[in-house]
């Protein structure tokens, strides 16, 4: 097992990976920039290093300032979290080639799947079910895009190869405007990541937003932990989740499972992963794979009894998995609720003292969070401040109990959009479960 383990990030996610560590007898080292130096995974870490001023890229994205520390501290291991530098593939080859342990798929394996058209490809090769497209980055010969396009079928979405969290895409409803949305696109795409490529889909009039989660040991052996719905998003981020996704036939969801374990398997996978997909009409089509813990993990732990992040830990120290497919069970459901410092109807950031603090609390009831009585929300960074995760032996348990954790929760001094959950949770259409990712946006008239 590792013996010390450095925490590249913060915030919530950043104390979850301290105390798996904890769990494991694992030191840990924290490091932060100077506004986060009362961060409470900080305060709790074996040893605590700041790396720089406020700003991300001369701290969390300053990756000889992160090495650096690791030799100091002695430290073996460096796990990313999410965001920041989990899936930067030079970052993950500069910690392996420096001597240490990067907890998480290999670089190789990390710029595949951050590359759109790359993933495609693989998936399409482990036999994963994908969104109909160009097969291929897009030239500049206009007669072969519109030959593209119209075999596909219009609306089609124009995508960069390098995007994510929503950015560089656009969508085309017919042949008169492709042309200019292609070179528009390639442009943002060139601005915004460095790299111009882009691709093109069928675009799904109103899917479902469905996710699997696996893990992988990079020894030849994969499992699932089932699949999570996250269909509520505002401009394609994510608000609101729930496992097992609601609605989805037992025979398309088996069959999805399959395809992504034998991926793995085929890419000789490490760690844990998110394969994405948009669900309609009974089909699943993949849309990109995520080389990292997501945000929403927990709602997948809570069904399966499985700790993710001390699995992580295990793979990344040589360990095979410890268990087979047919040891995972699951029971019951879960939801979560992201927590942000913002404004719960412009969503304007709300950095801030937090005044007044109480988690709620109960049965089924697990909050993931930070902060604290006392604790400033600082602006530099993203605004997410904790996750709500409620469980129950059904949906309708599980809900309720999230509808009695969000009234019991008291966050004073700063805003946040703990009153849209609260209306969210109590929406008729959300109670039935299987709302399209437009629900939300259509709902708050975006």
């Amino acid at each position: 097992m590792l013996d010390k383990v450095l925490i590249a990030n913060r915030g919530e996610i950043a104390l979850r990976i301290l105390r798996a560590c904890k769990e494991l007898d694992i030191k840990t080292v924290a490091v932060h920039s100077k506004v986060d130096a009362a961060l409470k995974h900080v305060k709790l870490a074996d040893e605590a290093i700041c790396i720089g001023p406020n700003p991300s890229p001369q701290s969390y994205l300053n990756v000889p300032a992160i090495i650096s520390a690791m030799e100091i501290t002695g430290a073996t291991g460096v796990h990313p979290g999410y965001g920041f530098l989990a899936e930067n593939a030079d970052f993950a080859d500069q910690v392996e080639n420096s001597g240490f342990v990067f907890i998480g798929p290999k670089a190789d394996t990390i710029r595949i799947m951050g590359d759109k058209v790359a993933a495609i490809r693989a998936m399409k090769l482990a036999g994963v079910p994908t969104v109909p497209g160009s097969d291929g980055p897009l030239t500049s010969n206009e007669s072969q895009l519109r030959q593209i396009a119209t075999k596909i079928g219009y609306p089609v979405i124009i995508k960069a190869a390098a995007g994510g969290g929503g950015r560089g895409m656009r969508v085309v409803e017919s042949e008169e405007g492709l042309i200019n949305a292609i070179s528009i696109t390639k442009t943002e795409a060139a601005a915004a990541f460095g790299d111009g490529t882009v691709y093109m889909e069928k675009f799904l009039q109103n899917p479902r937003h469905v996710e699997v989660q696996i893990l992988a040991d990079g020894q030849g052996h994969a499992i699932h932990l089932g699949d999570r719905d996250c269909s509520l998003q505002r401009r394609h981020q994510k608000v609101l989740e729930e496992a097992p996704a609601p609605g989805i036939p037992e025979e398309a969801r088996q069959a999805v499972f399959t395809s992504c374990v034998n991926a793995c398997i085929q890419i000789n996978y490490r760690g844990a992963g998110t394969f994405e997909f948009l669900y309609e009409d009974g089909n699943f089509y993949f849309i990109e794979m995520n080389t990292r813990v997501q945000v929403e993990h927990p709602v997948s732990e809570m069904i399966t009894g499985v700790d993710i992040v001390k699995e992580q830990l295990r793979i990344a120290s040589g360990r095979p998995l410890g268990f087979t497919q047919d040891d995972i069970t699951f029971h019951g459901h879960a939801f979560e609720c992201r927590i942000n410092a913002e404004d719960p109807v412009t969503f304007m950031p709300q950095p801030g003292t937090i005044e007044a603090y109480h988690a709620p609390g109960g049965n089924g009831i697990r909050v993931d969070s930070h902060i604290y009585n006392g604790y400033r929300v600082p602006p530099n960074y993203d605004s997410l401040i904790g996750k709500v995760i409620t469980y129950g032996r059904d949906r309708q348990t599980a809900l309720s109990r999230m509808r009695i954790a969000l009234d019991e929760m008291v966050i004073d001094g700063i805003k946040t959009n703990i009153p849209l959950h609260e209306d969210l949770v109590r929406d008729d259409a959300f109670k039935k479960g299987g709302v399209n990712i437009h629900y939300l946006e259509k709902k708050l008239g975006l």
